[in-house]
């Protein structure tokens, strides 16, 4: 467990990681996956591959 803020946390872990992977939902009435602040900044500023998957 980290305390911090999320993305923060996500980015310091990416860091050292060969991969890292996230989590996405998918809501009611809108089509493709519904990102977030987090997922949105760790895609832009991680310096390791990413893997979104989604909620099923």
């Amino acid at each position: 467990m980290v305390e911090g803020a999320a993305r923060q946390a996500l980015l310091n872990a990416a860091s050292g990681a060969d991969l890292l992977v996230v989590g996405a939902r998918r809501r009611d009435g809108h089509v493709g996956l519904q990102l977030g602040l987090v997922n949105h900044a760790v895609l832009h500023h991680a310096p390791c591959p990413i893997v979104v998957v989604p909620q099923i």
